[in-house]
């Protein structure tokens, strides 16, 4: 690590600076022609938003209240719901810049800041809102925090370390990894201990911040924790596990290359796999990436994993990958035009996400189709003269909650047996009335009374998200879903 005697090599902000807001502009202006419908997660922490709260059923609140602030300002357009997306990466990447600056070069520090605005992850991530994203900003700033309390010990950096790590655990609990990475390179690299005061005064900040979220949870049943364990499903019964899911782990670690981008990942692997070259430096941001990766492989070999579990070790690890690459400038310049294409077709896609075809599919077929069956629920549930939508399936019930905000609907979830699955059964289940309701069910689905329930017909979609998912609808007595 640097001394607290040399002093971090500036002069590289105003074109990082230059060079992010560039492309982030370009994002925002695509990001007003996207014709993609809200994903479910979107659209429900948009939900979560206009109920603000400490916690809610499978996150932490930050998500929720910078939905909220966005939407308060310009309205519940899906523009404004998702526009936190690139001006939350573009803050990133210039605290990763600053971080690069500290533990390698001026010159890493701008083309560390232009690489992470550039990955394909955070292309993703300027178009659809996820925690990741909120989580971030928060996070790049408790490991510069860090880095700076390694070089001077000074208690009040301590404790904002640790409140910007308490705001990326309400962002997303995947930040306690750092706290992990913390403590597993203070056991392995002298130069990366902070001493007992910092680390005390850290740990009392992120404390801090992150208490109301813990209390919340104790309040509620540990309902976040209970849908992490369901995540993790080999926790709750280990001996239910057949063997170990070996092509899941190869499915997960193929998916990081296209997650960081293939010159990026393959450079990470490069350089953790040289491991006593990388130098004390390196070391130390593989520190925060590799146990990161390590775990979620851990799961994904016993389980399942998504290609997004481990994408909080790109923020340490787009630095390392970034100063490996700079080494050979062929590579720097493969890296920029593969994710640069990427960063292009993402956003271009979007504003015509039927126009990349797929074997007779548009391969974004997920994120399109879900306002449409919305608006062909709500013209059944109109045309029969009812006011009350129960819905099964947790897509379908993010999806009209908000395509039917504005409307006098009432928007409800089947009753659950037993411990609620989703946000809109442990909030919204319908409690019978004397009315008759419209009940949307996946075809699939058994229907639960079909003695109190007239089948109305079909939605079956033949493109769209819902094209393996056709919904029957039925109107249904209030006693279908007892007393």
């Amino acid at each position: 690590m640097p001394s607290a005697a040399v002093p971090v090599e500036r002069g590289w902000l105003w074109p990082a600076a230059w060079a992010v807001l560039a492309v982030t502009a370009a994002r925002v202006v695509l990001l007003a022609f996207n014709r993609t419908d809200l994903f479910v997660d979107e659209a429900q922490y948009w939900l979560w938003g206009q109920e603000l709260a400490f916690g809610y059923y499978s996150k932490p609140p930050m998500i929720g209240w910078v939905i909220r602030f966005f939407t308060e300002i310009g309205g519940d357009g899906a523009f404004w719901i998702r526009l936190p997306g690139p001006l939350l990466h573009a803050a990133s990447a210039l605290i990763l810049g600053a971080v690069a600056a500290r533990v390698v070069t001026r010159q890493a520090a701008f083309w560390v800041a232009l690489g992470y605005v550039t990955l394909p992850m955070v292309a993703v991530g300027s178009l659809l809102i996820s925690t990741d994203t909120v989580m971030f900003p928060f996070l790049a700033a408790a490991l510069l925090g860090y880095l700076r309390v390694l070089e001077r010990g000074e208690a009040w950096v301590a404790v904002l370390t640790g409140a910007a790590l308490g705001l990326a655990f309400l962002s997303k609990y995947a930040a306690l990894y750092y706290l992990i990475s913390a403590a597993l390179a203070g056991l392995l690299l002298p130069s990366a201990r902070p001493g007992w005061r910092a680390a005390g005064l850290a740990l009392a900040g992120f404390l801090a911040v992150a208490s109301p979220n813990l209390i919340w949870n104790l309040a509620n049943g540990l309902t976040t924790v209970q849908h992490t364990l369901d995540n993790a499903d080999w926790v709750r019964d280990p001996g239910a596990r057949a063997g170990l899911n070996y092509g899941g782990l190869t499915a997960f670690v193929a998916s990081q290359f296209a997650v960081l981008g293939p010159v990026l990942f393959a450079a990470f692997l490069s350089a953790a796999l040289r491991w006593r070259r990388a130098g004390a430096e390196g070391r130390l941001l593989l520190m925060f990436s590799l146990p990161i990766l390590a775990a979620v492989c851990v799961q994904a070999l016993l389980s399942q994993a998504y290609a997004n579990w481990a994408a909080s070790a790109y923020l340490a690890g787009t630095v390392l990958a970034v100063a490996v690459v700079l080494r050979r400038r062929v590579w720097l310049a493969a890296s920029f035009a593969v994710n640069g294409a990427l960063c292009l077709l993402f956003p271009l896609a979007a504003v015509a996400p039927e126009a990349l075809v797929w074997r007779g599919q548009p391969l974004l077929e997920r994120y399109i189709g879900r306002d449409e069956m919305s608006q062909a629920i709500l013209a059944a549930a109109e045309a029969r003269g009812l006011t009350t939508i129960v819905a099964g399936d947790r897509d379908v019930l993010a999806d009209l909650f908000y395509t039917a905000r504005d409307l006098d609907v009432v928007v409800a979830s089947v009753p659950p047996k037993g411990r609620p699955q989703h946000h809109y059964a442990q909030r919204f289940p319908y409690r019978p009335g004397t009315e008759e309701v419209l009940l949307v069910l996946r075809a699939s689905d058994r229907n639960p009374c079909p003695d109190l329930t007239a089948p109305v017909g079909d939605i079956a979609p033949k493109t769209g998200a819902y094209r393996r998912h056709p919904q029957a609808l039925f109107v249904a007595m209030p006693e279908c879903f007892g007393s």
